[in-house]
């Protein structure tokens, strides 16, 4: 825990710095870097520390699917197989087969297209309950925020110097990618 702590902190000691020195070259440029820096930073770590923890709340929950093993995972990556093999235990491809075997003259198409619209998936309030629920947490919402007001701040006071937010965005985007890695391990 003490190496990884170190790690972080080391990591961002040495980013800070980097933002710092830009103050020698002008103090617009500094400001420019600082805040797209930390907009950036806050916005990658505040989304992996919420997504880490929507995921430790359906671990604990036990909300969760046992992994296959690792034979169907090389074979079936995507796991494309186990819903035709799960329909074809339950007998449902009975309907489907008879409608392979069947003349075109035969089949009612009305009926198979409304058969096969039922069964895709629309959307509803517990699909939306359940995306809302990874994006609206507070640790996303708070560095969206800081990312819009500090861009606003920084145009309307005419400070905003695009060839230096830009690519300070990047530096903030690495370093967070970085210390999310950290934090999940």
């Amino acid at each position: 825990m003490m190496s990884i702590l170190k790690r972080i902190t080391s990591t961002l000691v040495l980013s800070e710095a980097l933002v710092l020195s830009t103050a020698l070259y002008s103090k617009s440029f500094f400001i420019n870097a600082q805040v797209a820096y930390l907009s950036s930073f806050f916005v990658i770590v505040g989304a992996s520390f919420a997504y880490k923890k929507m995921i430790t709340t359906k671990v604990d929950a036990e909300a969760y699917e046992d992994e296959r093993d690792l034979l169907d995972t090389i074979e079936d990556p995507h796991g494309l197989y186990d819903k035709v093999n799960d329909e074809v235990r339950e007998g449902a491809l009975g309907y489907e087969e008879h409608i392979n075997e069947a003349p075109t003259e035969e089949l009612d198409l009305k009926t198979i297209v409304k058969e096969e619209k039922a069964k895709i998936k629309t959307f509803s309030v517990k699909s939306m309950k359940h995306g809302a629920r990874g994006s609206v947490s507070v640790f996303r919402i708070v560095p969206y925020i800081f990312l819009v007001l500090g861009f606003i701040a920084l145009q309307n006071n005419h400070l905003l110097d695009l060839s230096a937010y830009l690519p300070s965005l990047l530096i903030g985007i690495v370093i967070g990618t970085l210390v999310s890695k950290e934090i999940a391990s």
